[in-house]
């Protein structure tokens, strides 16, 4: 008899789990999302073997149980599943961004006696949905695990075979530390972008001119704002503790920028650039991390009739699938630029390989 898979949240992430999970073991996997066109395109497109109408009805003999929900959402679940008969000996886990609340919340799980394991794959893609899942989304994106005090660490061993098909890199981290360290590395920098773009926008409401400047550099700095804002809010609001403390030492480091400007310190200010700089270009270059990377390259284009589709035409005859294309600049007798944003760094070298050999100019930042 197959065992049985129950994926609470088919976007993204849920669908592209279930795909790993599939891709490495026979198993009938159950599926349930509060829009019921979402499991209907999931089952369209085999993502999940069966669209179930209650979380009851899901966990009915799973022997695991994933939650793909927002934060919030999977807290107030985890309260309702601990009414449910549950398989003894099944695992339970989730995806979200944050840990130390959910964790807590799952205590209950205990007398149920199934194990829960905090999880977080710190990988993502700028598509949303079902059908923009793929089975590879996590190759060699780390996988956070927090297991609870006292789990068993044959369940945490057994949760990692189960997700072997993600070819992911799976780390485990107390829940705590793991939220102090994407707080820093993955919510803060959302704060940051969010405010800066606040920033412009009260500065438009004096001088419209800002917002046709920052279309180029700044849109591009700020990406990130532009992500699911009830996700955001939920995510800041189960790592309070980790951002106060956050938004506390960023004060104090834009007061000590403050005041190397007020006294033009150029040395100082020169020194605070290359230290950033050094550490910065120090950071590995082709791991995935907390937030999604853009694999982008930019191409040198002529000022010519049929020269952008020449370079989407060659791309397309190699199979190499492009997720945006943006012009940068094309002015009458000036060489225009086109950024081309790739899913992965494989697909990214390749459209350079071909790109050159057809004469074209290409260069990653």
């Amino acid at each position: 008899m197959k065992r049985t898979v129950f994926i609470i949240g088919l976007g993204l992430i849920g669908g592209s789990i279930a795909l790993a999970i599939k891709k490495e073991h026979d198993v009938h996997i159950r599926g349930f999302d509060i829009s019921f066109e979402q499991a209907k395109v999931a089952m369209s497109l085999k993502v999940i073997d069966e669209s179930v109408l209650s979380l009851q009805e899901g966990v009915e003999g799973a022997d695991l149980i994933i939650f793909a929900t927002p934060v919030l959402k999977t807290e107030q679940l985890l309260e309702e599943l601990i009414q449910y008969n549950l398989k003894t000996g099944a695992i339970v886990t989730d995806v979200g961004s944050t840990k130390v609340r959910i964790v807590n919340k799952a205590k209950g799980l205990q007398q149920k006696n199934v194990t829960f394991i905090g999880g977080h794959p710190m990988a993502g893609s700028h598509k949303s949905g079902v059908e923009a899942a793929r089975s590879h989304l996590f190759e060699n994106a780390f996988y956070i695990l927090t297991p609870g005090q006292g789990s068993d660490v044959r369940s945490v061993i057994q949760l990692q075979n189960w997700l072997k098909g993600t070819k992911a890199k799976f780390i485990e981290l107390s829940p705590e530390q793991h939220d102090r360290l994407a707080g820093a590395i993955s919510h803060f920098p959302h704060v940051i972008a969010a405010s800066l773009v606040h920033q412009i926008a009260k500065i438009e409401g004096e001088d419209p001119l800002v917002s046709r400047l920052a279309a180029g550099g700044f849109r591009d700095i700020t990406r990130i704002a532009s992500a699911s804002p009830a996700m955001w809010r939920d995510i800041l609001l189960h790592n309070k503790d980790s951002l106060l403390d956050l938004l506390d030492s960023w004060t104090e480091e834009m007061q000590s920028v403050r005041n190397l400007i007020e006294q033009e310190s150029a040395d100082a200010i020169f020194t605070y650039f290359e230290q950033a700089k050094q550490f910065r270009d120090g950071l590995p270059a082709r791991k995935k991390g907390a937030i999604p990377s853009f694999y982008d390259l930019f191409v040198d284009v002529p000022d010519h009739p049929g020269a952008i589709s020449d370079v989407t035409g060659i791309l397309a005859q190699h199979q190499i699938s492009l997720t945006n294309i943006r012009i940068l600049e094309t002015r009458e007798d000036i060489m225009g630029v086109l950024r081309l944003t790739f899913r992965t760094e494989d697909d990214r070298e390749r459209a350079q390989i071909h790109l050159k050999q057809e004469l074209y100019d290409t260069y990653v930042l």
